[in-house]
């Protein structure tokens, strides 16, 4: 794990597709698991807040789709 620090508009997901290249709600879920205070900014986080960031793949696994001929 490792702590970056927000900007100045940043949003949950903002936060985590910058540092992620993700924002899935896997990687939302492990986010708040470890920052439970980070709910008390607000839907907009303000500058220079420490955020703990999950350590995850950059891109979930592929997820095969069905097509109606398969």
């Amino acid at each position: 794990m490792r702590r970056v620090r927000s900007i100045a508009g940043d949003s949950v997901n903002l936060l985590l597709y910058r540092e992620l290249d993700r924002c899935d709600d896997a990687a939302e879920e492990n986010l708040w698991r470890l920052n439970p205070t980070l709910a008390e900014y607000g839907p907009v986080l303000p500058a220079c807040v420490w955020v703990i960031v999950p350590e995850m793949q950059s891109h979930p696994t592929a997820v095969r789709s069905v097509l109606a001929w398969d």
